[in-house]
């Protein structure tokens, strides 16, 4: 994952920079990471400039998709469902080099009203 951050040139296979192994798409033409629990193909819906509190344009844009198809490895799956605790995601946590892992879960049923 970090080594696919690097600034590198738009010809440059980040997939053999990385190590990573592309695996075809089904339902888009990109391919997804194959080392990965799990990935959402998705085609893009629209791309929105976002404004500041006063209205003016930013230089900072929202890219909203539709998926379209989900990749699960079996080992990820319990009963039916996305073990997320197993797959242990890493997240961005902040500023440069702050990343997390999802720790203790539980579970908490939403009120039926």
């Amino acid at each position: 994952m970090n080594r696919t951050s690097a600034p590198v040139a738009a010809d440059v296979d980040e997939f053999q920079l990385s190590g990573l192994t592309p695996v075809a798409g089904r339902n888009v033409s990109v391919p997804h990471v194959g080392e990965s629990p799990a990935a959402l193909e998705c085609k893009l819906l629209q791309i929105v400039q976002l404004h500041d509190l006063s209205g003016k344009p930013m230089d900072n844009w929202l890219a909203l998709g539709q998926v379209v198809g989900v990749h699960i490895q079996n080992a990820y799956l319990k009963e039916g469902l996305f073990d997320t605790q197993a797959a242990q995601p890493i997240m961005r946590a902040g500023y440069r080099a702050d990343y997390a892992q999802i720790g203790d879960m539980f579970q908490m049923i939403r009120p039926t009203s």
